[in-house]
């Protein structure tokens, strides 16, 4: 069963930047094609980045230009990189694949926070 972890969140001020990573020892995630969606509260879980297998990226244009996903196959991890980053985009962030290719269990998330 695979089991999706997310860490890096954190409490951060307006303009700042924090890197999200995402570790699943059980799927190698360069054959995949994964996402990374966040929950603000009271809002619908939304799909903000993805990755293809190929490697192309797509973003929410909420996040377009300020976000950057990707896979270091190295390490086997997914990371979101989030600069400039504004108060709306305070919310749960979580990683599994793009809805297209069906959903893993979902896991805890990690807690971002934008507020001065």
């Amino acid at each position: 069963q695979v089991q999706l972890v997310e860490s890096g969140g954190a409490l951060v001020q307006p303009g700042g930047s924090l890197r999200l990573s995402c570790a699943a020892s059980e799927i190698i995630f360069r054959f995949r094609h994964m996402a990374w969606y966040r929950q603000a509260p009271g809002k619908e879980r939304e799909l903000v980045a993805h990755i293809t297998s190929g490697g192309i990226t797509n973003y929410a244009d909420s996040v377009k230009g300020r976000f950057t996903i990707s896979v270091d196959n190295a390490k086997n991890a997914v990371y979101l990189q989030m600069n400039r980053l504004k108060p709306e985009d305070t919310a749960v962030y979580y990683c599994n694949q793009h809805p297209r290719y069906g959903f893993f269990n979902w896991g805890q998330g990690t807690q971002v926070t934008v507020s001065s």
